[in-house]
């Protein structure tokens, strides 16, 4: 079922290794366009040119704007 998700985040969550069991730290994504969910894989670069009054769509097929009223 396809559903919008909006997500006002442009940078992920950081995990410093004293709060979770690893050696360095780990970032979980905020902004919802990684394709490693629930880790970050940098995408969330496409979100700091996003204009604010505009609703962006991410797809298979890169970014789109729905809608710019």
């Amino acid at each position: 079922m396809p559903r919008i998700v909006r997500h006002e985040a442009m940078q992920p969550y950081r995990i410093e290794p004293q709060d979770f069991p690893k050696d360095k730290p780990i970032f979980i994504c905020a902004c919802g366009v990684s394709k490693n969910l629930p880790y970050c894989d940098g995408t969330h670069k496409e979100c700091r040119t996003e204009e604010p009054d505009k609703l962006y769509e991410y797809g298979p097929d890169g970014r789109q704007i729905v809608d710019d009223s």
